[in-house]
């Protein structure tokens, strides 16, 4: 859901400019309370995965496709500050290097895609584990499922506002709404499949579970059940980060080298909607458009594998730098 250039007024694109800087701003100084010895190193790592998965669109409907936002996922392995960090830094590195996203719209790519995805996951987790205690992995779907059409719905509503073209906001909002539900299941999916995966193997690197999460039950050959995952792990295994970052960055190269060459071709929500509500004319080329990388090694004939490498490499430096450079203004510790 990248918003291109041209489809905002100037004032709406600075307005939101000034709005993602501010929430950039309060979350640098917020991640000081959640950049410890664990979610520090796994800043840079999940900002990453996330710009990796975002380069594998999935079909949803016909003719048209969804990625990952991430914003939930993000909130939930490395807390709510912390996570707009990660947002703003792949949708800054995807709107330079990609041209992915406009320029002038990379306020309200922050805002839409990173402080609402955001704000509006982690209120949906707190939510349903204050309700539900222990529900860790159900609280992470709920919380992507219901992130991606809220932010959507966002678009629609600013579209409306400041927008570059009249719409009918009640139909637009509808199709939006729509596509990006089904969208949110996959968004749901992934972010409760990857929470459960790192739950199983490391319950402490899971920032907002810490104390909350309950143990993942395996069920054996005699219906026995054998607990994986404890909330809390003794320090000695706690301390063994390495192994676990080595990996996680493995994965994230694997998804972006060699899964993105699968990735659906199809418009994603945003433009599959512009195209049959008459807007996506609106949209207007990329200052950036001809650079070697752009669309993904499309344009300078790079495979899409090589550039989603290079994308990983250059966000995982980026994020990791700024999360250290804000825990070291803060210092906090576990």
């Amino acid at each position: 859901m990248h918003v291109p250039d041209g489809f905002f007024n100037a004032v709406t694109s600075i307005s939101a400019g000034v709005v993602a800087a501010a929430g950039v701003a309060v979350c640098l100084r917020g991640a000081r309370r959640e950049l410890d010895d664990r979610t520090a190193p796994m800043a840079g790592l999940v900002a990453a995965f996330i710009f990796a998965v975002q380069m594998l669109n999935f079909p949803v409907a016909a003719g048209t496709s969804g990625h990952l936002l991430g914003g939930a996922l993000a909130a939930i392995l490395v807390g709510p500050y912390t996570g707009v960090l990660c947002m703003a830094v792949v949708l800054l590195v995807q709107g330079v290097f990609f041209a992915d996203g406009g320029l002038t719209a990379l306020g309200i790519n922050i805002t839409l895609m990173g402080v609402v995805t955001v704000l509006v996951g982690w209120g949906v987790f707190k939510l349903v584990t204050g309700l539900a205690k222990g529900q860790v992995v159900v609280a992470a779907f709920l919380a992507a499922l219901v992130s991606v059409p809220v932010s959507a719905l966002a678009f629609t509503l600013l579209f409306w506002i400041g927008g570059t073209a009249p719409i009918e906001v009640g139909t637009v909002a509808a199709a939006m709404g729509g596509v990006h539900l089904l969208i949110g299941i996959g968004e749901g999916l992934i972010t409760a499949a990857t929470v459960g995966a790192v739950l199983a193997v490391r319950p402490d690197l899971v920032y907002a579970a810490r104390g909350l999460a309950k143990p993942l039950v395996l069920r054996g050959a005699e219906g026995a059940g054998a607990t994986v995952g404890e909330p809390e792990p003794a320090p000695e295994a706690r301390g063994a980060l390495r192994p676990f970052l080595l990996g996680g960055v493995g994965v994230t190269l694997v998804l972006a080298g060699l899964v993105s060459f699968f990735a659906s071709s199809s418009p994603d929500g945003l433009e599959a909607v512009a195209e049959e509500k008459g807007f996506i004319d609106q949209a207007a080329d990329h200052l950036f458009g001809s650079w070697t990388l752009a669309d993904y090694g499309e344009v300078g004939g790079i495979p899409v594998g090589v550039a989603g490498v290079i994308g990983v490499g250059l966000v995982l430096v980026v994020a990791g730098a700024v999360a250290y450079a804000a825990r070291g203004r803060g210092q906090a510790k576990v």
